[in-house]
């Protein structure tokens, strides 16, 4: 997931190049690096996000994950194609496309895949400090690839960006990725191993039935029909569709609205925009260990939706050219993208059954993309309108946008913390074990 995330998030700090063609003999502009980056949740909202998730439930995670973690990286490497083939830029638009629409199912999927493991390797103990940590290192390749992209493709207001310039974040990248392979071949075998000694265990017990091995407990394709009349999985979805789309699709564009907001550098930029993963990496177990021995996960929830909300109003209307709050922001944002995942992932299992786990989170992620599919593609529809001679504007604009995503996350919040007070059977306020 570190090779993913990387991967991801790669142009972001260098997405300045693409608002003027003429820059890269790649010659992409904002609207089609914004058409780009959409791709990666086109397989995801039409369908195989769901689907695959069923698979996750029916095929278990060593064998759908393997399937899609492959996927992953072979759109990874058609992306890098694309970028140094030297087709002309609407072919190698087109070709990036499809690369990031394969890259994208094959990161969800292996997204769900971890999660779902967590769950059931952590179910009856930390399971939100275990949730905290994997995103805290899957974040650390977001930083690395905000810090790295801009010294590796330096900026230099004169000069036109070869193919080969503008592909080194790619090629690192996919050399992540490839030992992101090896990783999950060894998570393979220790998942393996762990399920080995659960039925050891059972065994010892005299309870040798597996979930799902009868007809009570087998997965259902008719459970996806109750997985979506469960109200508590749509307060989940929408708070996750709102809440990450003004992160992530802001995250894309970072370059293209701190630059003009703050009359900054593209390096600064990437430093600045960096401290959303590095504060991840360091408070998100922290956030997940205090939902584990405190609960209120939902009020938590609440909390981080409201510093996103005061991060972009920072960023929308704070003084033009003082950098000071783009770092503040930055700060509160941070917070906000640790606070709201430690709570929000750990109580999807609670409001389902074990059995459509996989399917559960491929649904939230459905709607996640959906949302950030449109968004991304609204964003960089924005900036390529008013482009590189009224960034300022662009950016106004793209801000408002993403505040208003946050107003709504913040009422979602609170319509969950009132379900949670008025089903407190789910335990989604309450401690988990240690």
């Amino acid at each position: 997931m570190f090779a993913s995330y990387f991967f991801d998030d790669m142009f972001s700090t260098i997405s300045y190049l693409f608002e003027d063609p003429a820059r890269t003999q790649l010659g992409w502009d904002a609207a089609g690096y914004g058409l780009y980056a959409s791709g990666y949740s086109v397989l995801c909202v039409f369908g195989g996000l769901v689907i695959c998730g069923m698979l996750l439930d029916k095929w278990g995670v060593r064998v759908t994950g393997s399937i899609f973690v492959g996927m992953m990286a072979a759109g990874a490497a058609t992306v890098l194609y694309a970028i140094t083939a030297g087709f002309p830029p609407e072919r190698s638009l087109r070709i990036a496309y499809v690369g990031c629409m394969f890259f994208g199912l094959g990161s969800e999927i292996a997204g769900t895949a971890v999660t779902r493991s967590i769950a059931k390797w952590f179910r009856h103990g930390p399971m939100a400090l275990a949730m905290g940590l994997q995103l805290a290192i899957a974040r650390l390749g977001t930083a690395l690839a905000l810090v790295l992209s801009p010294r590796l493709v330096v900026e230099n207001s004169g000069h036109v960006y070869t193919l080969a310039e503008t592909a080194r974040p790619a090629v690192f990248g996919l050399g992540l990725m490839a030992a992101g392979l090896i990783l999950w071949a060894l998570f393979v075998a220790m998942d393996a191993r762990f399920d080995k000694g659960a039925e050891i265990l059972r065994s010892a017990q005299d309870d040798s039935r597996k979930v799902g091995d009868d007809g009570k407990d087998a997965f259902r394709f008719a459970d996806v029909v109750g997985i979506l009349k469960n109200g508590n999985f749509w307060l989940v979805s929408l708070l996750c569709v709102l809440f990450y789309s003004s992160i992530i699709a802001f995250k894309k564009f970072a370059g293209a609205i701190l630059i003009p907001r703050f009359a900054i550098p593209a390096e600064t930029a990437g430093w600045m925009v960096s401290m959303l993963p590095f504060a991840t990496v360091v408070f998100a177990p922290l956030f997940g260990l205090l939902v584990d021995r405190r609960g209120q996960g939902t009020r938590w929830m609440v909390l981080g939706s409201l510093l996103a909300l005061a991060a972009h109003l920072l960023l929308t209307f704070a003084p033009q050219g003082i950098p000071f709050f783009g770092y503040l922001a930055m700060v509160l944002l941070g917070f906000g993208y640790s606070l709201v995942p430690a709570a929000l992932w750990p109580s999807v299992p609670k409001i389902v059954p074990e059995k459509v786990l996989g399917t559960t989170f491929a649904l939230v992620y459905w709607v996640q993309n959906l949302g950030l599919l449109a968004f991304k593609m609204l964003a960089g529809g924005i900036l390529g309108r008013t482009g590189a001679a009224d960034a300022r504007s662009g950016a106004f604009a793209v801000e408002l946008m993403f505040s208003g995503l946050c107003v709504a996350a913040v009422g979602i919040a609170l319509l969950f913390a009132r379900a949670a007070q008025r089903h407190p059977e789910l335990q989604l306020d309450t401690p988990n074990k240690l």
